[in-house]
């Protein structure tokens, strides 16, 4: 069973609901070739009809991408060089799910972590919310976010240059998102706590 979905805005803090198979309802295999399928997460993801419909919406999501990448002006073909890179790189990443304890839930999360990345990335969907934040009190130091309403829930991160999105993860109190190099958003009502590099903490508020 695909395990979560957003119910709540952003603002008023993210819940998990479990969600049914309704994916699964539509379609029937993966968007590969299970007779060419060449790992335990390949052959997995033929048997077990939430993951293949899951497999179907990601490849959905990486057309789009590609699409909106065709949308551009300038730098079209480097962007997507990198896309089907990073892509490639994912599918590496999730047959490394053998070794995990738990193969079927290693698989679903990285599905899920990979979906709402492309989301947010290339913004495929309109966000469910837009908030400004002002860090350590510095109104030159803003971060602006973008949540979206993905199967695991996904944010955009802008910072000065910097563009990265992340997962929500499980947490005691408010809500946190993972992104890449140990960077991370952690958002508590009206207040934050942002991580733009490993071992650098900002503490954020609402702009406005």
């Amino acid at each position: 069973m695909n395990r979560y979905a957003l119910i709540a805005s952003a603002a008023a803090g993210l819940a998990f609901v479990p969600v049914g198979s309704a994916l699964a309802q539509v379609g029937e295999g993966p968007s590969f070739d299970c007779a060419k399928a060449e790992s335990s997460a390949e052959e997995l993801v033929c048997n077990d009809a939430d993951l293949a419909a899951i497999d179907r919406l990601l490849a959905d999501r990486f057309d789009q991408a590609l699409q909106e990448i065709g949308s551009l002006d300038v730098g079209a073909k480097q962007a997507e060089d990198e896309l089907r890179a990073t892509q490639r790189g994912w599918v590496s990443g999730r047959d490394e799910c053998w070794k995990s304890d738990d193969l079927r839930g290693c698989v679903e999360d990285a599905y899920l972590r990979r979906e709402g990345g492309l989301v947010a990335r290339w913004m495929l969907d309109e966000p469910l919310a837009v908030v400004s934040w002002t860090c350590d009190n510095n109104p030159a130091n803003e971060v602006t976010t973008y949540f979206y309403e993905t199967m695991l829930p996904s944010i955009r991160i802008e910072y000065g240059d910097m563009i990265d999105t992340g997962s929500l993860t499980r947490t005691a109190s408010g809500s946190r998102y993972d992104a890449s190099f140990g960077r991370f958003f952690w958002e508590q009502g009206d207040e934050a706590i942002f991580s733009p590099s490993e071992g650098q903490e900002l503490t954020c508020l609402k702009a406005g």
